[in-house]
């Protein structure tokens, strides 16, 4: 067998082109300006550098905001986490200030939720009480939020309005902090998407699976319109990496069946880590048809805030 020998090229002919006539991504009016101590919210917004995810929370901030102006349809599917994580009254806000026009989340956020209103605490310590068997068995949660769901399942309500009407109608001392509350306040349509099993009201004795399963449906067939409307609007995801992604797929799959005009619209998927799911079914696969789709990675505690006051401040309120 042979051995091929090499020789070192030479680079005395190579060809080059000046840099001036090169297409860059990155150009001296992107970069970002030092923060001015005093300065304001919107001066640090307009120092952040163009590029990559602040770019990207310009791009959505602009988006919620046009949308918001043509009277487009903005509509937030959130995760459990986003309402341990504090951000309840920025959702809240956003809904009394006529910005968001529907919630939906997965069950968790109903616990979470009830939790915050009726005792002004939730998010229990899980290993700890896992050893004993008492993880999840708070009372009051699955007693209300069962009942609720019972009751308004007979009426043919899905769980968000159940569980809104029963917040809202009580007398807990910090219902001011319940965003489905908030949403039967406002005659806001709110959606509720369960898996049987993943939430701990599930374990109780009160707990009603036709109920909760009818209720369930009620919501999906009402997300749908809610995703039948999006022509123009905007659809945020915040922390449901499972159950928010999966319906809103389901739901545009079935509006555009049922010959809604769903074509051109903007998805963000907001999360810790990106999935390769949520990227496919919230980003990638809704806005082939037109619109576009944006990924922004980070701490909800910290991005969604960003967020909200960039739309806040481009409206002006």
């Amino acid at each position: 067998m042979s051995t091929k020998k090499f020789k070192a090229v030479s680079t005395k002919k190579v060809k080059t082109y000046s840099i001036k006539k090169r297409k860059s991504k990155v150009s001296a009016s992107a970069l970002s300006l030092p923060h001015s101590s005093g300065g304001s919210f919107n001066g640090f917004l307009d120092s952040l550098p163009d590029v990559l995810a602040a770019k990207n929370l310009k791009a959505v901030s602009s988006a919620v905001i046009k949308a918001h102006q043509s009277g487009k349809v903005i509509a937030l599917g959130i995760g459990a986490h986003v309402i341990k994580t504090g951000l309840s009254p920025l959702i809240i806000d956003l809904m009394e200030r006529g910005i968001v026009s529907s919630i939906s989340m997965n069950g968790a956020c109903v616990i979470h939720d009830f939790e915050l209103a009726y005792a002004g605490q939730t998010s229990e310590d899980v290993a700890s009480e896992l050893k004993t068997g008492k993880f999840g068995m708070s009372e009051e949660t699955g007693k209300f939020i069962n009942n609720a769901i019972t009751k308004g399942a007979k009426k043919g309500f899905g769980i968000g309005r159940s569980v809104g009407e029963m917040i809202e109608a009580s007398n807990f001392a910090n219902k001011n902090l319940s965003i489905l509350g908030a949403a039967k306040r406002l005659g806001l349509a709110t959606t509720v998407h369960v898996a049987i099993g993943t939430d701990i009201i599930h374990m109780h004795p009160s707990m009603d699976g036709s109920a909760t399963g009818k209720a369930s449906e009620v919501d999906f067939r009402l997300l749908t319109s809610v995703v039948g409307a999006l022509e123009g609007g905007v659809f945020i995801n915040i922390g449901s990496a499972v159950i928010v992604r999966e319906v809103f797929l389901k739901a545009l799959s079935l509006a555009r069946n049922l010959k809604y005009k769903v074509n051109k619209f903007t998805t963000v998927n907001m999360d810790f880590i990106q999935h390769y799911r949520p990227a496919m079914n919230i980003v990638s696969r809704p806005t082939m048809t037109g619109g576009k789709g944006y990924a922004l990675t980070g701490h909800h505690e910290i991005m969604v805030p960003l967020l909200f006051g960039a739309i806040i401040e481009g409206l002006g309120d």
